[in-house]
């Protein structure tokens, strides 16, 4: 009987008696489960807190649960005094960071995407010193920048203008970076070729061939450039010296130093710390939202460039 049971299973696809020996041994490692179950921890904890904190008084605030719900009156509460602060300033704080982000991008994705092309399809002199010139930019923190950057929109006389923002939000060298990966590995050279064989200039390979088979990475670049661009604190409080020019970013630095608890000098202008949490979640949204309608294209963006065609 037990020879039976050997030669069927000697029978059996060496694939199918592997699954059949892994089946049967129990739990597996539960080291990974546990990294997960850390991250998890980390990251998503601070943002429950987050969520939480906007529905309570500041009093439970201090006092409850730090993962306890207030209360949906208490939630309204602290909308009314956050949109009432300084005349809804909050809602003119969001339309900047969309109109500087929105802008930055079309010129970002109109400047990079182009240039990454031309980098991997072309051979030009000073080609491979322009690549090293854009991996060190890209590496460079956006901190060290500031200066330079400041000295050059004042030179044109754009400090103090939205542009003084779009302008230097554009200059995304990490985006050409990923355009030229992209191009030079994983897209097929015979596409092109036959085009260019069936008579179509330089420019019409591009925006016919190329251009739609690199939607993946566009919207990657587009993403990362968004991110960039919404999240940039820095950069727009030197440049932006009114509070009603201020992108959301600068702007809850404004109301941080309008919480007593964090600057006790505040005078009527007080925020309470609930109000700053949902002033934080308000901020977190729109790129909330753009990474959940986009997350199919930034993962084939990410894998693009994995595999050589």
């Amino acid at each position: 009987m037990s020879s039976t049971h050997s030669d069927a299973e000697a029978a059996l696809p060496v694939d199918s008696r592997r699954s059949r020996r892994t089946t049967g041994r129990g739990p597996g490692n539960p080291l990974p489960a546990l990294v997960l179950a850390l991250f998890a921890i980390f990251f998503l904890l601070p943002v429950l807190w987050l969520v939480l904190a906007a529905t309570k008084t500041d009093d439970q605030l201090v006092h409850n649960n730090p993962l306890s719900f207030g209360s949906f009156h208490a939630l309204s509460a602290n909308w009314h005094a956050l949109t009432g602060y300084q005349d809804d300033v909050i809602f003119q704080w969001l339309r900047n960071s969309a109109v500087y982000s929105f802008f930055a991008l079309v010129i970002t994705l109109a400047v990079a995407i182009p240039a990454g092309y031309a980098m991997a399809m072309t051979e030009f002199r000073g080609r491979r010193a322009l690549l090293i010139a854009t991996l060190v930019v890209m590496l460079m923190p956006n901190a060290t920048l500031v200066v330079p950057l400041f000295l050059e929109i004042n030179a044109v006389h754009l400090i103090g203008s939205m542009w003084s923002v779009i302008l230097p939000y554009a200059f995304y060298p990490f985006g050409v970076y990923l355009a030229y990966i992209y191009f030079s590995t994983a897209l097929p050279r015979e596409l092109l070729e036959a085009a260019r064989l069936d008579g179509c200039s330089e420019l019409g390979v591009f925006r016919r061939v190329a251009l739609p088979l690199a939607a993946p990475i566009v919207a990657l670049v587009g993403f990362f450039s968004f991110v960039a661009n919404w999240t940039n604190y820095f950069l727009p409080y030197v440049l932006l010296p009114e509070s009603k020019q201020f992108p959301v970013q600068v702007g809850l630095g404004t109301l941080l130093n309008d919480v007593p608890q964090f600057n006790p000098t505040v005078g009527s202008l007080a925020v309470e710390r609930p109000e700053l949490a949902l002033a934080t979640l308000l901020a977190i949204t729109p790129v909330l939202v753009v990474f959940l309608f986009s997350q199919r294209f930034l993962v084939a963006g990410m894998l693009a460039g994995a595999t050589k065609s």
